[in-house]
């Protein structure tokens, strides 16, 4: 398992069906920074353990995590099984409770888990899930037809900030947001990467290649942002005036977080 992987700091993983074994590595050399191999919405019912069998057999690119099926799923046991033979993290899907989460690390051990939040139940444990998974995801979509409601940003923001929020209080990495279904639209791709990351969301789960590019575009910080932080970064301790602007130690500490997000885009594969 490779340090990226231990830390989970993808900025745009993408989905690949766990049944199309010559797309893993396609995933990985298609500018991811992860690749989530998925054995859950990506494989029809009837499909699933042959996909699994296939998973089993194939070659992994590092930085991998598998998406099993959910824990109220019959295939969940056996996607269990399979995954702590191969070195990969977990995405455990309708994550709704810090019992699923205990139960899924005494199963598969000290490897990553991330917990993607889609139900009402979901959010209503979100503190004390978090508090059991190296990362939190939203699944949005999920989200919204389990409480009917729209996916406009404010329909969904209430939950966006908790999931924030409880990756925080948790101390673990902050969250990744849920796929765009469009991947012809880059603008759209960008503008809601864009928007998660003023959320403090800081990565975003990718369903095509042409995502990558804009998600990476999205959470990247300005040039005008990027600018300003190495100002403040330099601007030595203490209170201090900067351009008219006092600077103190939650500034400098803003401006670490600014230049931190835009060396982690470029290392992903975002040139400046």
């Amino acid at each position: 398992m490779t340090p990226a992987l231990a830390r989970l700091t993808f900025l745009a993983p993408l989905f690949v069906p766990a049944n199309r074994p010559e797309r893993y590595h396609k995933a990985a050399n298609s500018g991811a920074d992860g690749v989530i191999i998925d054995l859950e919405d990506a494989v029809a019912p009837g499909d699933k353990d042959a996909a699994r069998e296939t998973l089993r057999g194939a070659s992994i690119p590092v930085n991998s995590v598998v998406r099993i099926n959910a824990a109220a799923t019959r295939w969940h046991a056996d996607d269990v099984a399979a995954v702590k033979a191969l070195a990969v993290g977990v995405m455990l899907p309708k994550a709704e409770s810090a019992e699923q989460l205990k139960t899924l690390r005494a199963s598969v051990g000290d490897r990553p888990i991330i917990a993607l939040i889609e139900s009402a139940q979901g959010l209503a444990a979100v503190r004390e899930i978090a508090q059991h998974a190296d990362r939190l995801a939203f699944g949005y979509i999920d989200f919204s037809a389990d409480l009917g409601c729209s996916m406009d940003r404010d329909a969904l923001l209430i939950a966006r900030a908790e999931i924030v929020l409880a990756s925080r209080l948790a101390q673990i990495a902050a969250p990744l947001e849920g796929v765009t279904p469009s991947f012809d639209n880059e603008t759209l791709v960008e503008d809601d990467a864009r928007y998660a990351a003023a959320m403090g969301f800081s990565g975003k789960l990718c369903i095509h290649p042409k995502q990558i590019g804009p998600t990476l575009r999205g959470f990247r910080p300005s040039d005008a942002d990027i600018t300003w932080a190495n100002k403040i970064a330099s601007s030595g301790d203490g209170a201090v005036s900067v351009d008219g602007m006092m600077v103190d130690a939650p500034v400098r500490l803003r401006a670490q977080r600014i230049l931190a997000a835009a060396q982690a885009c470029d290392a992903a594969g975002l040139k400046a």
